[in-house]
C-alpha cells in the first residue's frame, strides 16, 4: 500500500510563512471567524479522514471497480459508507455558502482538502468533486429558485452532481454537440442525446444525481454559440423539495479503463429526459465553463496529489531497501548493503519530485488565495486583478501540475525498480491513475492553446502584466542581496527567454496562428517552471536566517530550493530553444510520410 502522511508542515509553509492567508484571505469580508485555531482544527481533521479512512480504500477500489448491471450503478465495497462519513463531516461544503447547508470556509482551505483526498483516493475524489463542479454552475448561473432546489443538497452531500458535456462525436469541439432539447409546454425541456465518459453518471452513493448537460434548442445557431446548459434530475424533484419519479435518464454502460477504476464513468442516455434551463438560451458555454475551469484547477490538484502521494511512497522505500553500496564508500558497515537512498539517482528522482511538489503546492494555495480574493475583496480593483491572475494560472496549473504527476508517479516507480512494477506497492496504480488527469478536462495540448491563444492577449496583455512586473521587482530586490544574487541571476535568465518568448509567440501568431500552437505547449512549461521558480527564490530569501539558526525544515527547504534553481530550471534553456525554433521542424513533414 502506499506511504502518506498529509504534508501539514509544508502547507503550513506555504498558507502562513511564505503567503500571509491571516491578513489576507482570513481578513476578507465573511471570514472573519477564520482563526488559524480553526484552520488547524480543519487541517488536522482533513489528514486524520483522508489516511483513516480513503487511503486503505485505495488499492481495494481499484482491484473491485465499479459494477454495472441493468443500469445500476455499485461502486466498490466501503465506497458508499466512506462517502457518507465524508458528509456528514461536512467534507462536501468546506467552502459552500453556509445559506446552502456549507461550511463557508475559503477556497484556500477546500483546495487544501482536495490535494489530501487526491493523494489518498483519487478515485473516491471524483464524486464530490463533480457536486462541486454543479453547485458552482448552479449558484453562478442558476435562478433563485434552482438554488434553493439543488444548492443545499448538493453542499450536504446528499445529492450528487456531475458535467454531461461530451458525446460520441465531440470531445473538445463541443460546438458539434446533437443532443436536443424540445419545449415540455410547461416552462421545462424535454433533453434527449447520448453522452460519454460522464464522470459519477451514476453510483449508489447519493438518493438522487443533479446532471448538469449541455444541449441544443430548436432554435440554435450553429457551433458553441447555439448551446444551452439544463439542470436534468436523475429523478424528478416536486415543488416541496421531495423525490418524484424516474427521469428518462439511464446510465447505458460504465467504461473499462486505465485507472481511476473505482470512478464510474458511464455513457448516459437522455431519453426525453425533463429539464430546466439555467441561464439564457445559447448561454450554455458561459455556464459551462464556470465548471470546467473550477474543474481544471481540481484536476491539477490531482496531480499534484498523486505527485505527493508518489514521493512519499518512493522516499520510505529508499530509506529501507538495501541494495549494493554507496559509490563513495560503504554507508552502513553493520548492514549487508546501503539503503538505496545513498545512490545519487535514486535522490535524483526523488529531489525531481520533492522540489517541484513543495513549489507547485505554494502555487496553488497562492492562486487559490486569489480566488478568494476575487470572489470577496472589498475594492473592485483588487477582485478585478485576483481574477485576472486565476485566469492566467488556471491552464498553467492544470497542465503543469498533471504532467508532472504522471512524471512524478514514474520517478517513484523507477526508485522501486521491479517492485515498483508489481501491484503490491501501489506505485503502478498511480502511473494509471495520473495518467487521466492529462487527458481530462481538456488536454494539456488544449491548455497551453488556452494559454496563448487566449490568455497571453486578453485584456491587452493586463494578465500578463499582473505576472511580469511583481516578478521584475523581487528580481530587482533580490539582485542586491549577497545571499540572494547567484539565485536571482539564474531566475533572472529564465524569466528573461520567458519574456523573449512571449513576444516572439505574439508576433509570430499575428501573421501565422500555427507558429503560436507549435509553440504552446513548450511556452506553458515554461511559464511554470519560472513561476516555480519565483516561489523557490521567495522561499530561499524567507530560510536563509532561519536555517542559519538550525531551523532542520528551512534548512531542507533551502538545500531543495538550490537543487531546483541547479537540476530543474535550466531546463528553460531547452523549452526556450524549441520556441524560437518556429513551427517548421513540426509542420514540414508531409501528412503521408507519417
Amino acid at each position: 500500500m502506499m506511504t502518506y502522511a498529509a504534508p501539514l508542515d509544508d502547507i503550513r509553509f506555504a498558507l502562513y510563512e511564505l503567503n500571509d492567508f491571516e491578513g489576507d484571505t482570513a481578513a476578507l469580508p465573511g471570514h472573519e471567524e477564520v482563526s488559524r485555531d480553526l484552520v488547524e482544527a480543519v487541517l488536522d481533521e482533513a489528514a486524520k479522514f483522508c489516511v483513516n479512512e480513503l487511503l486503505p480504500l485505495n488499492q481495494p477500489g481499484d482491484d473491485e471497480g465499479c459494477h454495472y448491471e441493468n443500469g445500476v450503478v455499485r461502486t466498490p465495497k466501503g465506497f458508499p459508507e466512506a462517502y457518507r462519513a465524508f458528509a456528514e463531516g461536512g467534507w462536501t461544503g468546506v467552502s459552500c455558502h453556509p445559506e446552502h447547508s456549507g461550511q463557508g470556509l475559503p477556497n484556500t482551505l477546500q483546495f487544501v482538502l482536495n490535494e489530501m483526498v487526491s493523494a489518498t483516493n483519487m478515485a473516491f475524489g471524483m464524486y464530490p468533486g463533480l457536486s462541486r463542479g454543479a453547485y458552482d454552475a448552479i449558484d453562478r448561473h442558476g435562478n433563485a429558485e434552482q438554488q434553493a432546489t439543488y444548492l443545499p443538497k448538493l453542499a450536504s452531500g446528499e445529492w450528487a452532481g456531475t458535467m454531461c458535456l461530451t458525446e460520441p462525436q465531440c470531445g473538445t469541439d463541443l460546438g458539434l454537440i446533437r443532443s436536443k432539447a424540445e419545449p415540455a409546454g410547461d416552462g421545462s425541456w424535454q433533453i434527449t442525446g447520448t453522452k460519454i465518459f460522464i464522470s459519477a453518471g451514476e453510483h449508489d452513493l447519493t438518493e438522487n444525481i443533479v446532471h448538469l448537460v449541455l444541449a441544443r434548442l430548436p432554435d440554435a445557431p450553429p457551433g458553441i454559440k447555439g448551446i444551452s446548459l439544463f439542470v436534468v434530475p436523475k429523478i424528478l424533484v416536486a415543488p416541496d423539495g421531495s423525490l418524484g419519479t424516474r427521469n428518462g435518464v439511464r446510465c447505458g454502460s460504465i467504461e473499462h479503463k486505465m485507472g481511476i477504476k473505482a470512478s464510474a464513468t458511464c455513457v448516459m442516455n437522455f431519453d426525453g429526459a425533463l429539464g430546466e434551463l439555467i441561464g439564457e438560451p445559447h448561454g450554455g458555454m458561459r455556464a459551462m465553463f464556470t465548471m470546467m475551469n473550477a474543474a481544471r484547477l481540481g484536476v491539477g490538484i490531482q496531480g499534484l496529489g498523486l505527485a505527493e502521494a508518489a514521493y512519499q511512497t518512493g522516499a520510505a522505500y529508499a530509506r529501507d531497501r538495501r541494495q549494493g553500496r554507496s559509490v563513495a564508500g560503504v554507508d552502513a558497515p553493520d548492514q549487508p548493503a546501503d539503503a538505496i537512498i545513498v545512490h545519487p539517482d535514486v535522490r535524483r528522482n526523488l529531489l525531481s519530485m520533492k522540489a517541484v511538489n513543495e513549489a507547485a503546492r505554494a502555487l496553488v494555495v497562492r492562486t487559490a488565495m486569489a480566488l478568494d480574493r476575487a470572489e470577496r475583496h472589498g475594492d473592485p480593483a483588487e477582485r478585478a486583478a485576483a481574477d485576472d491572475l486565476v485566469a492566467l494560472l488556471t491552464p498553467v496549473i492544470k497542465s503543469f501540475c498533471t504532467d508532472h504527476g504522471f512524471t512524478a508517479a514514474n520517478h517513484a516507480l523507477q526508485v522501486f525498480g521491479g517492485h515498483g512494477y508489481i501491484k503490491e506497492w501501489g506505485i503502478e496504480q498511480t502511473v494509471r491513475d495520473a495518467r487521466i488527469t492529462q487527458l481530462y478536462e481538456g488536454t494539456n495540448g488544449i491548455q497551453a492553446l488556452d494559454l496563448v491563444g487566449r490568455k497571453l492577449g486578453l485584456h491587452n496583455g493586463r494578465l500578463l502584466r499582473r505576472f511580469f512586473h511583481p516578478l521584475t521587482e523581487k528580481l530587482n530586490g533580490w539582485g542586491d542581496d549577497p545571499q540572494m544574487a547567484e539565485i536571482a541571476a539564474v531566475l533572472g535568465k529564465a524569466a528573461g527567454r520567458l519574456q523573449q518568448a512571449t513576444a516572439v509567440i505574439a508576433s509570430r501568431g499575428l501573421g501565422d496562428p500555427e507558429q503560436a500552437a507549435a509553440a504552446a505547449s513548450d511556452y506553458l512549461r515554461l511559464f511554470a517552471l519560472v513561476a516555480l521558480g519565483q516561489i523557490w527564490a521567495e522561499t530561499a530569501a524567507l530560510c536563509q536566517a532561519r536555517a542559519a539558526e538550525g531551523s532542520g525544515f528551512h534548512a531542507a527547504k533551502l538545500a531543495t530550493a538550490k537543487f531546483y534553481f541547479a537540476w530543474v530550471l535550466p531546463e528553460s534553456g531547452t523549452l526556450f530553444a524549441r520556441v524560437m525554433a518556429g513551427k517548421d521542424p513540426l509542420m514540414a513533414l508531409p501528412e503521408d510520410a507519417f
